[in-house]
């Protein structure tokens, strides 16, 4: 910097800030947690060195990536980034797992919800055949003549996984096998 205000390495260090100073670009005056954070974890000097032997366009990230592992081992002095890497890579196959349970949930619920609806489907299908007959009663008449209508209202609902209900099927299919004619009263 060289002017009047020195950068942050040179405030810290407590010497001349000079034109051609490797931290001036880096560290500026007005940020001097930055460059303290910096030189407790790696030493001013290494800090310089690792900069000069680097070409120009890359110390901007070496000193961004140098700031971040110094933040890291102020935070954890055993690990530093890899304690935070390896935390986090926990966290994404944790999450991972988690997905792919959720996926397998909704998988059944769809699955289930097909079978459901083909079931609907099938049951819908064999309704005809199914139907109870309801007595009309002649108004005209004297009430003694019935006729039966077929009454889609009360088709019964074979939808259900209950066993009991697939007895009630197969019972009333056997059924319509022997008395093929529609019964009238």
């Amino acid at each position: 910097m060289g002017g009047n205000s020195p950068c942050a390495s040179c405030k810290l260090l407590r010497r001349r800030c000079a034109k051609d100073c490797v931290f001036a670009p880096y560290f500026p005056s007005d940020d001097p947690h930055k460059f303290a954070i910096v030189h407790k974890v790696f030493g001013a000097s290494n800090v310089s060195k690792m900069l000069q032997e680097l070409p120009v366009q890359q110390r901007a990230d070496a000193v961004s990536s140098l700031v971040y592992e110094a933040n890291a081992r102020a935070r954890d002095p055993v690990y530093g980034c890899v304690g935070a890497i390896s935390y986090l890579q926990n966290q994404v196959c944790e999450l991972q797992m988690q997905l792919a349970v959720a996926q397998a949930e909704i998988l059944c619920i769809q699955m289930q919800q097909q079978e459901q609806q083909q079931q609907q489907q099938q049951a819908a299908a064999l309704a005809p055949s199914l139907v109870q007959l309801e007595p009309d009663i002649d108004d005209d008449d004297d009430g003694d003549h019935k006729s039966y209508f077929l009454h889609p209202h009360h088709l019964l609902n074979f939808t259900s996984n209950n066993s009991s209900a697939n007895v009630i099927y197969d019972s009333f299919k056997k059924e319509s096998h022997l008395y093929p004619h529609d019964m009238v009263s």
